[in-house]
């Protein structure tokens, strides 16, 4: 394949399809799982990621979602419970022209991960983590997790969780991820625009997935996926755009001081003009936090898209750029060189 060099990175003179990214091995989820659509979405838009298949890679912790690298037909690592980003950080500074993507569960990324996670977010390394959000445990059939809901009934909190849930919108954001977003399962367009934006974002990019398990948690979302009831549950963030929703977007969300409220665009008291224009790219971090309270709140909408994204160097670039220094100022040395250095001494 002939290749061309575009703005300082590879991309194939021929076009790719989705076909190209899938691999010859059977998927295997349950029947109906949200995972088949996530997969899908996937596979439709890395031919836009602007990489060639070798320099892409898909790294996974523990859990249904982390068979995902086998189904990418590209390079993958599928590690052990909840180091994912551990391991796709050390891909990345390991080989900074690689494009790294991380599969990930709530449980995986959100428990046993969560300090792993919130440090690949601290750091702004370059990768790609895709959350998979049923809230619950799947793989170990359905005890709950750190974002199923307050006093859920499942195999380990057989009279209801008193755990409080993570908001991974809140937590992506508070640890410094710099492109923050949420996508559903079942809207395959919105959340291949989100995948496909997350692919160019320069720095850790996040997108959390409500994704539905039908067999220990069905239903979770249908408030936010259903026809019948999706409109009124489910505010689109557009950048420049007033926040709306309803069946006839007759619904809006303006602040109170430093608290969202609903209004009604219809009841001659509000405009359009009252309401909360999005801004994905305001550096004052507070209404990206604003909304992600939103899911917090009963009776608000979901909202859904890009949160918030902004730019600031990543640690993979400065760490290379940190390495080239010292080469060029005092050569590339030895092992035995570094290995024999100052700090040493002898045991008798």
């Amino acid at each position: 394949m002939e290749n061309k060099i575009v703005e300082n990175s590879i991309t194939p003179a021929v076009k790719y399809t989705s076909k190209d990214f899938s691999s010859d091995i059977d998927v295997k989820w349950c029947p109906g799982c949200g995972d088949y659509s996530i997969l899908a979405q996937v596979q439709r838009t890395s031919p836009d990621f602007g990489e060639l298949k070798e320099n892409m890679v898909w790294v996974s912790g523990i859990g249904c979602s982390s068979r995902f690298p086998y189904y990418m037909n590209t390079y993958g690592f599928h590690g052990i419970h909840g180091r994912a980003a551990a391991i796709a950080s050390g891909v990345k500074i390991a080989n900074p022209k690689l494009q790294v993507w991380v599969a990930t569960g709530d449980g995986d990324m959100l428990s046993i991960g969560g300090n792993h996670f919130i440090h690949a977010c601290r750091k702004n390394i370059n990768l790609k983590i895709l959350l998979f959000n049923n809230k619950i445990y799947g793989l170990t059939k359905g005890q709950y997790s750190p974002t199923s809901d307050k006093g859920q009934v499942t195999k380990s909190s057989p009279h209801g969780t008193v755990d409080w849930p993570f908001n991974a919108i809140k937590l992506a954001t508070g640890a410094g991820a710099t492109f923050v977003a949420r996508s559903i399962d079942r809207d395959p367009k919105h959340l291949q625009e989100v995948i496909s934006r997350a692919s160019k974002h320069k720095g850790l990019a996040f997108i959390e997935v409500y994704q539905n398990c039908p067999i220990f948690n069905d239903g979770v979302y249908s408030l936010v996926t259903e026809k019948e009831t999706k409109a009124d549950n489910v505010v689109v963030l557009e950048h420049g755009k007033p926040l709306l929703f309803g069946p006839k977007k007759t619904k809006g969300i303006k602040l109170d001081g430093m608290n969202p409220v609903i209004i009604d665009l219809e009841d001659g008291k509000h405009s359009i003009s009252d309401c909360l224009v999005h801004d994905e790219f305001d550096e004052n971090p507070t209404r990206v936090f604003l909304l992600g309270r939103f899911t917090d709140i009963p009776g608000f909408p979901t909202p859904i898209g890009v949160f918030r994204q902004f730019s600031k160097p990543s640690y993979d670039k400065e760490y290379e750029a940190q390495v080239e220094s010292l080469v060029k100022k005092n050569g590339k040395g030895t092992y035995e060189q570094l290995m024999l250095s100052s700090n040493t001494w002898e045991v008798r």
